[in-house]
């Protein structure tokens, strides 16, 4: 079926999807497209699963890190979804997004229940006056727990709930993978369902779009889109009047200045693709081109009445790192950008769509502030793929001043573990000084802890966390405030293996290397003087040749010493580099490798600034 521009205001309804991560978001997304007939039968989406996903690192990563615009026609009516990230690190694009929407459908797993992100977005739709419809999903899961997710969800509502009309919402159950929903609990889920319900719910409980038709033209951009076609597309609700191509705007910018710009095209979401309409009216989510310097935030609007809509307030970022070029003896042998104005310029570009990112000059290199270590380490990750090279530092917190006091962002940490590894994740917790507020065990041998720590003490803590359970562990943190800032925490980690001298490694060396502790690198590969090779045994920090050939005698033979056996180097993701690095180290960023080395390459140096 082919969507047409709505002209009725009446006929549009506008909702977020909201959810904690993995509870079924970017699934029932695909469910709704695929049964309101966008895809024909034969398109290829129709076999395709997290169709909203588009980017590299969402499939590869499973999750969802950019908010995404869709509509589908059913019936008479447009309904434009927002499909919204469920991770803490890219609240920014909740927050932006959650103003082009009337309603929200929360949805929550019926195992799991309410986790530390939907108590985040459900309290900020409820904030933006949404209109809830929850949805509890995956019912069929063996340990789906129904009337306690109910309950739980009820006690949420009222913690949260900004007037009591939002008391009052309905309740849905689905099973999001199979495409089928109901109004009330199935006594069979194998029975014939579809999402009908939902729709009929998104019709009924979410009002229509309030808004002034005959009003001068009013638009708030919330995102941006780029393609090579058209290029910047300004996105956004129309909040009054109406926009057709070739009108005459304003655009009224972050700093009080007016710019004016002629609207070129104006395009509307179907399914995955976009297509173009004569017009749009109010209430209405469209893509607007012709405007190349808008940026989220801002305000396209009448020519003739320029009036600014508030700016978006989002969140302050919790963690920044260092990023700056590379001074290894390796730059740029496996790059195509390496300089400083390669790499500012590259930044200054995300910040026009990420808006939950801060970067600050420091001269030579950059500070780069985020949400957390997933926001930050999904830039840096990009910027890898695009062919940038660069060095990052230690993540550290934002801390603020208030009355004189010095703040440090305050995380909640819940996580739920196996009975039998509670010791360990308790000490490992005791050691970052975490405050353990609630304990419980649940039916099936979980036992659920509540922690109250400073961000600070988050770093590095999942990877740690996984290797002691085993990888039995399901954690999850939201920031929850402000303490005062607290003493510094003692370094967990223990010293490291250094590269002695720039060189190729051997295998006989490497041998030696591995009674020393866990090595980094394999045989016959490039490392430099500096280079952080293994980690240490012992606390502190070690230098090793790891180039040192065997030499060969006249007493003895190359053969007769039999083949050296090598236990495979252990190879650390991008989120283990930044949790490993401590204050005087550096993590290398290049297209092909990711190299851990100290600050000070020279190891005469090293040992005086050490003293």
């Amino acid at each position: 079926m082919m969507i047409t521009a709505a002209q009725d205001p009446t006929k549009i309804r506008n909702i977020a999807i909201i959810a904690h991560v993995d509870h079924g978001k970017t699934t029932l997304v695909d469910g709704l497209l695929k049964q309101s007939h966008t895809f024909r039968d034969n398109q290829a989406e129709m076999g395709q699963e997290l169709i909203m996903d588009s980017g590299d690192q969402e499939r590869e990563r499973g999750i969802t890190i950019t908010a995404k615009v869709t509509a589908v026609q059913y019936g008479d009516y447009r309904i434009n979804i927002i499909d919204t990230p469920g991770h803490a690190d890219f609240s920014g694009e909740v927050e932006r997004t959650l103003n082009m929407a009337d309603g929200c459908i929360l949805i929550v797993d019926a195992q799991e229940g309410p986790m530390p992100q939907t108590k985040f977005v459900l309290g900020k739709a409820l904030q933006a006056e949404l209109k809830p419809i929850v949805i509890i999903n995956k019912i069929d899961k063996p340990g789906s727990r129904i009337q306690a997710v109910e309950d739980e969800l009820a006690d949420l509502f009222l913690e949260l709930a900004v007037h009591e009309d939002q008391l009052h919402y309905p309740v849905y159950y689905a099973i999001g993978r199979a495409g089928k929903a109901w109004q009330s609990v199935p006594s069979d889920t194998d029975d014939d369902a579809s999402l009908e319900p939902v729709f009929d719910a998104i019709i009924e409980h979410v009002p229509a779009p309030v808004v002034e038709q005959d009003k001068p033209f009013q638009m708030l951009v919330t995102a941006l889109a780029w393609d090579t076609y058209k290029g910047k597309y300004a996105v956004g609700r129309i909040t009054r009047g109406a926009v057709k191509s070739g009108d005459q705007v304003a655009l009224c910018k972050k700093d009080g200045t007016v710019a004016k710009a002629k609207i070129d095209n104006v395009f509307m979401s179907h399914g995955v693709s976009k297509f173009e309409v004569p017009s749009g009216v109010a209430g209405d989510i469209v893509q607007l081109t012709g405007v190349a310097d808008a940026q989220i935030g801002e305000t396209i609007t009448d020519v003739d009445n320029p009036e600014a809509l508030p700016i978006l307030e989002i969140e302050a970022p919790t963690l920044k790192v260092y990023l700056g070029p590379n001074t290894s003896p390796f730059k740029g042998q496996e790059s195509e950008f390496n300089t400083s104005r390669q790499i500012g310029e590259r930044l200054n570009k995300e910040l026009e769509v990420n808006v939950g990112l801060r970067v600050e000059d420091q001269g030579i290199g950059f500070l780069v502030s985020g949400r957390g270590e997933l926001h930050l380490s999904v830039l840096i990750e990009t910027m890898r793929r695009e062919g940038y090279e660069f060095e990052v530092g230690r993540p550290q917190v934002v801390t603020r001043e208030k009355d004189g006091i010095v703040e440090e962002p305050l995380e909640e940490l819940i996580i739920e573990v196996p009975a039998e590894h509670v010791g360990s994740v308790q000490m490992e917790l005791g050691a970052r000084r975490a405050e353990l507020t609630e304990q419980f065990a649940s039916p099936k041998g979980v036992t659920k802890l509540v922690y109250k720590l400073p961000t600070r003490a988050l770093l590095g803590l999942r990877n740690t966390l996984i290797t002691s359970t085993k990888g039995t562990i399901v954690m999850n943190s939201l920031m929850v405030g402000y303490q005062q800032l607290g003493a510094e925490l003692q370094q967990i980690r223990n010293g490291v293996l250094v590269a002695f001298e720039t060189g190729i490694t051997t295998p006989y060396a490497l041998q030696m290397a591995e009674d020393r502790g866990e090595v980094f690198v394999g045989p016959a590969e490039k490392v430099y003087a500096g280079q952080i090779v293994g980690l240490n045994k012992r606390q502190e920090d070690m230098e090793m040749n790891v180039c040192k050939a065997k030499h060969l005698t006249n007493m003895r033979s190359s053969s007769s010493d039999g083949v050296v056996q090598l236990t495979p180097p252990t190879s650390l993701s991008l989120e283990q580099c930044l949790d490993f690095i401590e204050k005087d180290e550096v993590l290398e960023v290049t297209p092909k490798n990711l190299r851990l080395r100290k600050k000070e390459l020279d190891h005469s140096k090293r040992k005086r600034q050490s003293k």
